[in-house]
């Protein structure tokens, strides 16, 4: 299918007119003829052009044109016959393009959508033509879908994000609409392979882990249950930063994913909104408060189709981008030689959307963070809110508002939703707080995805007021009707539990008590708390005084010093999330036990209705169907049908054939072609040559302590020591072969995590050239890991390490991705493993370390210095020191591990603790995989019980339990 030739409307005649009319003004066929890689000529007749009116709903009257081309058969070389390709002007027609027709249309896109010069059909050019020509059909159900939903007016989900990490989308989208044989027959004749077109496509740099793969995975199950839904993220230019590993170890340089185009986004220049920062707020004669002054940039929409699979619905991802108007360029100051003064209101713009999470260490970098989330949040409910009053016509009752829109935050990034819309409501629409409180309270819900308390946002209470002037005193207000309702709920009887409670659930963190409250706790200067203690409340304390009687009766009050200096006043997103909004999720179900339990305590005891869990999942589409087809095929097979693809709970017939030599013997080989692949990537990113008979040892996530990459590699160093000190046939009988794999990038700030990238390349250069140990064990560090390269890793994984500190780590979707894949998984009970676990069977999983209820005490207990290091783990670390990796020095990676306490020490997140389970638990993964027939049934196994970590699943979840959405089916 070709797209529409530009055209344009005559202001005279009405008349739309053809950009290239004269090109086809006199309906005369044209062949264009362009080399393939061969060498050979293809030709493509154009007929001549048609022109066909479409009245449109509305006013406004749509001129459609339509392209009917054609192709030949089968003979190559020979003059293309003519063929029409269906119509455009009945998008919900049933089509299925052959490969001719496509083969046509990717020609089509060669010649009129060009990148490259004209003379060449590189791969390069045929990804992009091929992209463009499936974006005529996604196009095509695109506007098929939102027109029904304009008609239908009913309520959407909007999904924002700071991180969209979707991956390669050619494969995906011609799988997503059952069009990948006829695309890979069409590239045939056009002398090129699909997969060698496809590897061409750069991967989308709108993310960085699993909280953006998340993302992308809930929007693919939106758009195959055929949920009205649409997402919003930013457009970052630069993404997080493409990963070189270098004799130094982890490097960054700007990610290039858009340095030749993006062939899957449409700009959209006719919407677009103004952003403002800085300002201040004035009160007009109106009543209404408004925000004036300060720096203006605009947010352009650039829009991004996502298809569902098996359905012609296909939603949108829209994608801001940050600019000003030519107006903002200072030509004077240009033309005086003053060229950065002159372009200074575009760079400022322009660099809010450059890179995904700037380094936040500098004041600059905490403002182009804070300007991120608020162009993310402001733009989006400008576009939301627009959306409504149109479909709501002359007649808007902003009551409906809950009614026709749900908006997700997923993580504390997009928190401004709150205020901003309470903004939009009162100062903007003429709603009263009242009002507009109760509306965005039924709007708004907040996913939490973490329970560190780093990972859990506070804004400068200084910065966000100089940044975002209304929106503080929104937030104040909202946190003085918090401190109300706390006050309401505990009453003043005891001003201790009272004051405990303030500290914990208040939006504002170091702040006074509003005056209405201090005052009512002052009229109770002195409470009795206990026989022995008393209560004051200081002018010169934010808090309580204890006060202690003296056996005499005397009052000895305790020394109470003003911190100096002051705590900064800070903003707690997180609580301004709960407060805000109607729904609290954890991702889960462990992780939700936590969030109630410690993490948001109080705000469970205060508002139990309002916490949920919903365990995360993956799309089986892109990770099985698309990622690993050979396994599919043996699904599909062994199930009796491929509705497995939609209804993940088939997967579980598997479990009858788990002991079926045949199905044994096809799920081995189809391991082993994948573990090839890998063999062959990782000879080109690495230059080591590993050996497909070795077991596949994989972790691949970002790099971060409590994940605890250093446990993995210290694990390995142990293994390697313990191998030196044997024979050659010790070790063969000692050790299965093992290939220990490693990727994730290290945030460009976080030393420590880029002290473990460097330790396991060197650890890697070492025992990858030590000819003692040949293939019985290498280490590989992949560089610049992503979404691509994890559809060829999981595939090929036979185990899988998830040894998170227990308690810390929310879920985990790669977890579920193995498992889905058939690898076995090793781990701690965390997150997602939990669940996992109990869906394969004990027996399928190797567990190993402490639990979460266990981490406190252990913790404490080495604050006491009581702690006894295991000698297996003195031992590792005693070898790394003694250079047998290198000149490089690894007392600051080892000194983490060291000590009773102090930041950055005392092995906070017990490697040192879980070393000697690990190393236990390791043995029995050796001992399981020599028995082949018994570790496929357990790979078989894993399989089988993955079906409940479908993303179809969840996002079911949440449309019922939170969104209140319905899936629609267009006519």
């Amino acid at each position: 299918m070709a797209t529409l030739p530009l055209s344009s409307t005559t202001p005279s005649t009405g008349r739309t007119e053809n950009c290239f009319s004269s090109y086809y003004s006199s309906s005369i066929s044209r062949v264009m003829e362009f080399g393939l890689k061969n060498g050979c000529n293809s030709k493509l007749l154009f007929s001549s052009v048609n022109y066909k009116p479409m009245i449109m709903r509305g006013s406004r009257r749509c001129i459609v044109i339509r392209n009917v081309f054609s192709e030949s058969k089968p003979k190559s070389e020979e003059p293309i016959i003519e063929q029409e390709t269906p119509s455009i002007l009945n998008p919900l027609s049933n089509l299925s393009p052959d490969s001719a027709s496509i083969a046509s249309s990717i020609k089509y896109h060669a010649e009129f959508t060009p990148l490259f010069a004209p003379n060449d059909f590189s791969l390069p050019k045929a990804f992009f033509a091929a992209a463009q020509s499936v974006r005529d059909s996604l196009i095509i159900n695109w506007n098929a879908t939102y027109a029904h939903y304009e008609k239908m007016n009913m309520k959407q989900a909007y999904y924002l994000s700071m991180e969209f990490l979707q991956g390669r989308a050619l494969l995906n989208a011609i799988g997503n609409l059952e069009l990948t044989d006829a695309y890979g027959d069409a590239l045939k004749k056009l002398g090129h392979n699909l997969e060698a077109v496809a590897c061409q496509e750069r991967d989308a740099a709108l993310g960085n882990g699993g909280l953006g793969r998340l993302a992308s995975c809930f929007l693919d199950s939106l758009a195959t249950l055929n949920y009205p839904a649409w997402g919003y993220g930013l457009r970052y230019k630069y993404g997080l930063f493409k990963q070189m590993i270098t004799k130094d170890g982890q490097e960054e340089v700007a990610e290039n994913w858009l340095e030749i185009a993006n062939p899957w986004e449409l700009v959209r220049n006719d919407v677009s909104y103004s952003i403002k920062f800085y300002g201040k707020v004035v009160s007009g004669s109106d009543g209404r408060s408004h925000w004036t002054g300060g720096e203006d940039i605009r947010a352009v929409a650039y829009d991004v189709p996502i298809p569902g699979y098996q359905t012609k619905t296909t939603i949108n991802l829209r994608l801001w981008c940050t600019t000003v108007s030519s107006e903002d360029f200072d030509l004077s100051a240009f033309n005086a030689g003053e060229h950065a003064k002159a372009n200074e209101a575009r760079a400022n713009a322009e660099k809010i959307c450059s890179v995904l999470y700037p380094g936040d260490e500098s004041m600059e970098g905490k403002i182009l963070r804070l300007k991120q989330q608020y162009t993310l949040c402001s733009a989006s409910l400008q576009d939301i809110i627009s959306q409504f009053e149109r479909r709501s016509g002359e007649h808007v009752n902003w009551e409906e508002f809950p009614e026709k829109v749900a908006v997700q935050m997923n993580d504390t990034h997009p928190t401004l939703c709150i205020p901003e819309l309470m903004r939009i409501l009162i100062d903007v629409k003429g709603l009263a707080w009242k009002e507009a409180w109760n509306i965005t309270q039924r709007t708004v819900a907040y996913t939490n995805h973490t329970v560190l308390p780093e990972a859990l946002e506070k804004w400068s209470f200084e910065l966000m007021q100089s940044l975002l002037p209304r929106h503080v005193e929104i937030i104040e207000k909202i946190d003085e009707e918090l401190v109300d309702t706390i006050v309401s709920e505990y009453g003043t009887d005891d001003p201790k539990l009272l004051m405990g409670k303030l500290n914990e659930l208040r939006i504002l963190e170091n702040f006074h008590l509003p005056s209405s409250v201090a005052s009512i706790i002052k009229d109770k200067i002195t409470c009795q708390v206990d026989e022995d203690k008393k209560i004051e409340i200081s002018d010169e304390v934010d808090g309580l005084v204890v006060v202690e009687e003296s056996e005499e009766g005397d009052i000895e009050k305790q020394a109470v010093e003003e911190p100096v200096p002051k705590p900064a006043k800070l903003v707690r997103m997180a609580n301004l999330c709960i407060v805000g909004g109607h729904a609290v999720n954890g991702v889960a179900e462990i992780h939700s036990q936590i969030v109630k339990e410690q993490v948001f305590r109080d705000f469970f005891e205060l508002w139990p209705e309002k916490f949920q869990n919903k365990t995360n999942g993956v799309t089986p589409r892109r990770w099985i169907r698309f990622c690993n087809p050979e396994l599919s095929s043996i699904l599909t097979k062994w199930i009796g049908s491929d509705d497995w693809v939609l209804n993940t709970e088939k997967l579980a017939e598997l479990r009858k054939f788990a002991d079926n030599k045949d199905l044994h013997t096809e799920w081995m080989e189809a391991k082993r072609n994948n573990k090839q692949k890998v063999v062959s990537l990782i000879k080109e990113r690495t230059g080591y040559t590993v050996s497909p008979d070795a077991m596949f040892d994989i972790q691949i996530k970002r790099i971060h302590e409590y994940k605890r990459q250093l446990m993995n590699i210290l694990g390995i160093v142990y293994r390697y020591k313990k191998m030196k000190e044997m024979s050659a046939a010790e070790r063969k009988e000692k050790y299965v072969p093992r290939v220990c794999i490693f990727g994730g990038k290290a945030f460009a700030t976080y030393v420590q995590a880029k002290r473990i990238v460097k330790f396991i390349t060197d650890v890697g250069a070492t025992i990858n050239h030590d000819p003692e140990i040949g293939d019985l064990l290498k280490v590989v560090f992949i560089p610049d890991y992503n979404v691509s390269v994890a559809e060829l890793l999981i595939p090929a994984s036979e185990l899988s390490q998830h040894i998170s500190t227990a308690g810390m780590e929310a879920s985990g979707t790669s977890n579920m991705k193995f498992s889905m894949n058939g690898c076995i998984l090793i781990g701690t009970l965390d997150g997602a493993n939990v669940e996992i676990r109990e869906e394969v069977g004990e027996d399928n999983f190797f567990l190993f370390g402490a639990r979460a209820h266990d981490i406190a005490g252990l913790r404490k207990e080495r604050a006491e210095g009581k702690y006894v290091p295991d000698p297996c783990f003195e031992e590792v670390k005693e070898y790394v020191r003694s250079g047998v990796f290198g000149s490089n020095s690894y007392d600051e990676l080892l000194g983490s591990l060291e000590g009773n306490e102090g930041f950055g020490r005392a092995d906070y997140f017990l490697v040192g603790k879980d070393f000697p389970s690990y190393v236990e638990c390791q043995e029995q993964v050796d001992q399981a995989y020599r028995d082949q027939q018994k570790w496929t049934r357990m790979s078989i196994l894993n399989t089988a019980g993955s079906f409940k970590f479908s993303s179809d699943r969840t996002i079911h979840q949440y449309a019922k339990d939170i969104w209140n959405i319905h899936p629609v089916n267009l006519p």
